[in-house]
């Protein structure tokens, strides 16, 4: 009889993930589920597809690169030997060696791996009134780990509706990022026609649960990334006319745990804070563990608790920002500035990683939002804003300039800028308006992904990050662990 892991892992049996004490982590359980009797009531379906939102948890590594590999923060920690791959990245000496790269890919291969275990056709289906649903969620989450994976590594073997195990992966070859995209394209498109806003009654109203301006949203994106516009504006109108979001009204605090699931959230990763963890089973967690790890390493004093100093923000992007732009300093918590006018006496330390002045205040330890656990380093409850509403508006702006619509493009960037009250752009060209819209996507929604792949897509990653490879560095290497794995038939990307 056919045998499965429940929680299954691609690829491995283990994965080594970033920690600063360098543990290894196990992440299959010492029990098996008979998969070919499992799926055989309504609640089995929604377990199944609670395991694959899991691992949504532990996409924070995806995040942190998306700003350390660009000019917005430097990788910090307590030595440039303390997750080492992230110092390589930020250098741009990173290689096919990388833990963090080699974890990202497993994490999101273990997704997918999830994904089709749920949509993998099966003997005897059994039916009930929200599996559609249930189907078009999968096929959302399947295909947010395969864009994860094409915009960080380009071709990625293609393996759908069925389970990922090791015969699946010596068999595999890299298929072209363009079949990798058809997919995700697919699945979103048939996720787009089963699922409902969240504004809408027939939606489940289960918080953290993907609705239909989620799959929108991410559909605009991946046509943006292909420089695909018609397809791109098509979603993004209909999504922007009807989709009932709109701007929180208050910028600064955005990412505070009060104010989780507003007007502005279109898709986030859910945490809780109930239930510690440790640097040595991570997998263990259900809090976010970014606060602490970007959190002021030995702080005592007012406010914020202490942390770990990953993730700083450069001088760079601080004196980014207009005059008078609150975002500069929900982005950028310049801490000297800070204890003298708030917190006389407060002391911390500066990790051997480097130090920048700069902590990453959207996503910060605070003494109000800790829970009291022994592990706060890893345990807030804080949500991890995926993409909110004002990244779809910005990237409808981009959309509409680079069809010629700049009327749209410049309504839409205006909408962002009124919000926290900047002066109003106005039309001069379609070129000025264009670098208009990416630097308002930097103020706007830097240090929380997205920087290094804007200025990939865009052309413009060579004019900025010191050491960036034309020809190299749009790509990461695929790990040479998996490589090995795949028994030589994946090929390494070009230069590395």
């Amino acid at each position: 009889m056919k045998k499965i892991f429940f929680v299954f892992i691609a690829f491995t049996f283990s994965l080594v993930i970033i920690t600063s004490c360098k543990k290894f982590l196990e992440l299959d359980p010492p029990y098996t589920q008979d998969a070919e009797n499992y799926f055989q009531n309504e609640q089995e379906y929604f377990r199944a597809l609670t395991g694959a939102y899991d691992l949504l948890q532990g996409m924070f590594v995806s995040y942190w690169i998306g700003d350390i590999a660009s000019d917005n923060t430097i990788a910090g920690g307590e030595s440039v030997t303390d997750t080492e791959g992230l110092h390589q990245i930020d250098n741009m000496t990173h290689g096919a060696v990388n833990n963090e790269l080699r974890s990202l890919m497993r994490w999101n291969y273990c997704g997918i791996s999830r994904c089709n275990f749920i949509l993998e056709p099966k003997e005897n289906e059994v039916n009930f009134a929200s599996k559609a649903t249930v189907l078009a969620e999968a096929k959302f989450l399947r295909a947010f780990y395969y864009f994860e994976l094409v915009k960080v590594f380009g071709d990625m073997p293609l393996i759908i509706n069925k389970r990922i195990g090791n015969d699946e992966v010596l068999s595999s070859i890299r298929n072209p990022a363009s079949e990798v995209y058809d997919q995700i394209e697919k699945d979103l498109n048939e996720a787009i026609v089963v699922l409902s806003y969240k504004s809408e009654s027939s939606h489940s109203g289960i918080k953290g649960r993907v609705d239909k301006g989620a799959a929108q949203a991410l559909l605009g994106k991946v046509h943006l990334y292909q420089n695909e516009w018609s397809n791109a504006d098509f979603v993004f109108r209909d999504l922007i006319n009807n989709g009932n979001y709109s701007l929180a009204s208050d910028y600064t605090t955005m990412f505070s745990k009060s104010n989780e699931n507003n007007s502005e959230t279109v898709f986030d990763v859910e945490y809780s804070d109930g239930e510690g963890g440790g640097y040595n089973c991570l997998i263990c967690l259900e809090g976010n563990l970014t606060p602490g790890y970007q959190g002021i390493r030995a702080y005592e004093g007012a406010v914020y608790g202490d942390g770990n100093s990953y993730n700083l923000p450069t001088q760079d992007l601080f004196s980014s920002f207009e005059y008078q732009d609150p975002r500069r300093d929900v982005t950028c918590l310049n801490l000297d500035n800070f204890i003298s006018s708030n917190s006389a006496g407060s002391t911390y330390s500066i990790g051997g990683g480097g130090h920048t002045g700069f902590y990453n205040n959207k996503y910060i330890k605070s003494k109000a939002e800790m829970s009291g656990l022994g592990d706060n380093d890893l345990t807030s409850g804080v949500n991890y804003r995926v993409i909110r509403y004002a990244d779809v508006l910005l990237m409808a702006a981009e959309t509409n300039n680079r069809l010629g619509y700049d009327t749209l493009a410049l309504e839409y960037l205006n909408t962002v800028r009124s919000r926290v009250g900047l002066p109003l752009k106005t039309l001069e060209s379609n070129e000025k308006l264009y670098e208009d819209i990416l630097k308002e996507r930097r103020s706007e929604l830097s240090c929380e992904g997205h920087r290094f792949f804007d200025l990939v897509r865009t052309g413009k990653a060579a004019d900025v990050i010191p050491g960036f490879v034309v020809g190299k560095h749009e790509l990461f290497p695929i790990p040479q662990d998996e490589i090995d794995l795949a028994g030589g038939n994946w090929s390494q990307n070009p230069g590395y």
